[in-house]
């Protein structure tokens, strides 16, 4: 069974950082370029972070670019998301997105930036 399994969400402060993993099973990771995206409450799920199969060249939004970094890692068939220097407007619901011969998208795991 296809899983993408998204944790390390949370309530943050401005300025505060988190990781974000999503864990993979049901399908061989190292085919597929792994993303972030995420839905603040009444928008549009939008692109966040993007790596190929092999890693490097990464892509970033214009939003997060400088502040978050996209690794994975295909042994323990997990992507990681570094979030630093979290602003209120990162506020979403952020989700795992697989893109190969197939996709698959993860339930989300909800960040929160607030004092």
């Amino acid at each position: 069974q296809v899983q993408l399994v998204e944790s390390g969400g949370g309530l943050v402060q401005p300025g505060g950082s988190l990781r974000l993993s999503c864990a993979a099973s049901g399908f061989t990771i190292s085919n597929y370029a792994m993303n972030w995206y995420r839905q603040a409450p009444g928008k549009e799920r939008e692109f966040v972070a993007a790596m190929p199969p092999s890693g490097g060249n990464t892509d970033y939004a214009e939003a997060v670019k400088g502040r978050f970094t996209i690794s994975r890692d295909n042994a323990k068939k997990t992507v990681y998301l570094q979030m630093n220097s979290l602003k209120p407007e990162d506020t979403a619901v952020y989700y795992c997105y697989a893109q190969g011969l197939y996709s698959y998208w993860g339930q989300g795991t909800q960040v929160s930036v607030s004092s």
